[in-house]
């Protein structure tokens, strides 16, 4: 479901793209838009979050992944756009992001040793640098990229209780890096902006357990967040 979502998504863009190229009406929606220094918005989207593990024990034949299940969480928030030039803007886009993985661990026998429900509530701040086309008609593709940080207001970092105790400890903080393209369709009120952006961390999430030897978190040297995002924003 997750896999036929992000392609319809990407089929939309593409269909969009196409329609506004091949279109002969010329009449251009706001045309000083662009020329503005500042400009603001707002952002709904969905996103998609999973977890890359790293292991102490390198050897794949010798070890038992753990297994991410991801849903489709929903993200809102605002924007706010500094031109450079004509070609290149930047962007902060401060939003809430809410997801759920659920981590399935092998080799135990029963459901409660095996599940672990991690549910996050992000506040994200990205900072981005935007370049893009020149305009063509009532479209303009654009590439995205830059670092962002996010505090999670669902870590559980300082509960004296482990995964002995069914808690799957996370970091409150985590780093990232960003990288996405989007269009902007300039709309005859508004400017109108679908993007996906694929968002890496670059820290390590995981607050193991008190044991070292712990068959949860024992053989993880780091977990680190991926995930995609998809926004359609209004400005």
């Amino acid at each position: 479901m997750k896999k036929l979502f992000f392609l319809l998504a990407i089929l939309f863009l593409t269909h969009s793209a196409q329609a506004q190229l091949f279109n002969k009406e010329r009449l251009a929606n706001q045309e000083t838009f662009d020329k503005r220094f500042l400009t603001w918005g707002y952002f709904l989207g969905f996103n998609s979050y999973d977890f890359k593990f790293e292991y102490e024990n390198e050897n794949p034949d010798d070890r038992t992944d753990i297994l991410v299940d991801g849903d489709v969480g929903f993200n809102v928030g605002l924007v706010g756009d500094m031109r450079v030039n004509d070609y290149v803007n930047i962007r902060l886009e401060p939003g809430l992001y809410y997801t759920q993985r659920n981590l399935r661990f092998p080799g135990f026998e029963e459901e409660k040793d095996i599940l672990r429900e991690v549910k996050s509530t992000y506040i994200h701040v990205p900072l981005l640098v935007k370049l893009s086309t020149k305009r063509l008609n009532n479209f303009r593709p654009f590439i995205v990229g830059g670092i962002s940080t996010s505090l999670n207001l669902s870590s559980n970092e300082g509960n004296p209780q482990d995964n002995s105790g069914g808690e799957f400890r996370m970091t409150k903080t985590t780093n990232y890096f960003e990288l996405g393209f989007g269009i902007d369709f300039y709309l005859f009120y508004f400017k109108f902006t679908p993007s996906i952006r694929g968002v890496f961390a670059t820290s390590d999430e995981l607050v193991p357990d008190e044991d070292p030897n712990s068959p949860w978190t024992g053989n993880i040297s780091q977990m680190s967040t991926r995930g995609i995002f998809i926004n359609f924003t209004f400005q």
